[in-house]
């Protein structure tokens, strides 16, 4: 049996790579069972396991979220020692660092404690400190995301592995059916999806999108990971240019992947490292051109001038020029578009498979010590 933890169910990365390793485990004939916060509808509600939901509430204010999510992380513990039929030799497999709960509750009663890490940059200092050493304490395998990962986030004394995300067939299969087009209507559609946060570049976005306004061309569509009254809270005292479109949370990004001409991550990465990069993987499984951030996992997604660019978003000079290169040269975008899919190509479920079992099955020893 593996009882998998997860705290925020969103449309976010973790979620997503949660999923896929549910049904990786299904597929090999793994009794599974979940269990999630309650905040959220998004990736793991039609993954088709027992599930149970724990108390926890997002608020805008960062003290009351701490609270309640330290709360919610006593309701965790509390419910997994409540529940009976938790196997003896249950695998905990914990989702990010944050559900703390599950992973006191392996350490208490000696079950194995597995993390599967997506973040690197968690403030403040202290509660970075707090995860990492409840994960030192509990886990006996660690899953990074990247390589950069792995030797960002080093947890002293725990044996690790680097295990690349993947795409799952569905999503490939239909991202392989569209060919990429420079422009769609005769505009070329530059396409972000990002969380309703600052450090993942909204601002930069912006600004770029206003810097280009007198090219009616050229047409900025920005996908958030929110419901429509948190954008609308959220963008109530900015002006946005006539060339911005907002869309709120999705179920179907394939819509917005297919009519895109060039897809951004402007993630700022002097307060925020992105550990992998699932959008850009995404949209080179469809053949579109990318800008990448200079630092972090998508380095081991997406090399300069071949699947597309490494730009810093706070070099906004450089953005334009870039933006407008592309959305003028057709040529040099269906180059990039042919290899951006062979490189999504490598990327595979059944690779991601063989390194889950292959993490949770290898033996702990100085090999893998951080």
């Amino acid at each position: 049996m593996i009882v998998f933890a997860h705290l925020l169910n969103d449309r976010s990365g973790s979620p997503k790579v949660l999923a896929s390793t549910i049904a990786c485990f299904q597929a090999a004939g793994r009794e599974v069972r979940l269990f999630v916060g309650s905040e959220g509808a998004g990736c793991l509600n039609d993954v088709g396991v027992t599930t149970t939901r724990y108390w926890y509430r997002r608020t805008p204010y960062r003290v009351f979220t701490l609270a309640t999510y330290l709360a919610s992380q006593f309701l965790l513990l509390l419910r997994l020692h409540r529940t009976p039929d938790i196997d003896r030799t249950a695998l905990i497999y914990v989702n990010t660092l944050l559900p703390v709960g599950a992973s006191l509750y392996g350490w208490m009663t000696g079950r194995p404690v597995v993390y599967h890490l997506h973040e690197v940059s968690v403030s403040p200092v202290a509660f970075k400190w707090f995860l990492v050493f409840i994960a030192r304490l509990t886990a006996r395998r660690l899953i990074y995301v990247s390589d950069f990962h792995r030797q960002n986030l080093p947890i002293s004394f725990v044996s690790a592995k680097t295990v690349y995300n993947a795409l799952d067939e569905t999503f490939m299969v239909r991202a392989g059916g569209v060919p990429y087009q420079h422009r769609h209507d005769d505009f070329f559609n530059v396409l972000m999806l990002a969380s309703l946060r600052n450090y993942k570049g909204i601002p930069e976005f912006l600004a770029l999108a206003g810097r280009l306004a007198t090219r009616t061309d050229i047409r900025f569509n920005l996908v958030l990971n929110d419901d429509t009254a948190a954008v609308e809270r959220y963008f109530q005292e900015t002006l946005l240019s006539s060339n911005v479109t907002l869309y709120p949370r999705t179920d179907n990004t394939k819509v917005h992947y297919a009519k895109a001409s060039l897809v951004l991550n402007l993630s700022r990465t002097d307060l925020y490292v992105e550990t992998f990069g699932m959008t850009l993987l995404e949209a080179m499984a469809f053949g579109i051109p990318v800008i990448a951030p200079t630092v972090g996992g998508p380095l081991e997604l997406v090399s300069d001038g071949q699947e597309g660019f490494l730009i810093d978003c706070r070099n906004g000079e450089e953005l334009v020029a870039k933006v407008l290169q592309l959305a003028d040269d057709e040529a040099l975008c269906l180059n990039l578009s042919g290899r951006a899919r062979q490189r999504a190509a490598h990327f595979t479920l059944e690779t991601f498979a063989r390194g889950l079992h292959d993490a949770v099955a290898f033996p702990i020893s100085e090999e893998y010590i951080s």
